[in-house]
């Protein structure tokens, strides 16, 4: 490196890692760094699948306009009592027993 310092060996991340540490972006809360490795590539690995999921504008979308707990109030609500279905729209068993 230029500036004549070394890398820190991967016992010295260990040690730093198990004081509670990130020493690999995207590890936090990994115990060692290999855990952190770990977490790091599967959290990128979620990541990519939900893009493959959604598509590539879909996950821009998701991103731009968030998920519905973060829309202003009134509006969620509404949305969500637009979905719901009446109890009157249902054809009623008397027999009906809900599973405990």
């Amino acid at each position: 490196m230029a500036s004549g310092q070394q890398q820190p060996s991967r016992s010295e991340l260990d040690e730093k890692a198990r004081q509670g540490e990130t020493v690999v972006p995207g590890g936090t809360g990994g115990k060692t760094v290999e855990a952190q490795e770990n977490l790091a590539q599967g959290r990128s690995r979620g990541g990519q699948t939900r893009k493959e999921q959604l598509g590539t504008e879909g996950y821009q979308e998701m991103g731009r306009k968030g998920g519905r707990s973060s829309q202003s109030g009134g509006a969620a609500e509404e949305e969500a009592a637009a979905q719901e279905v009446s109890k009157d729209d249902l054809d009623e068993d008397p027999d009906f027993e809900p599973s405990k």
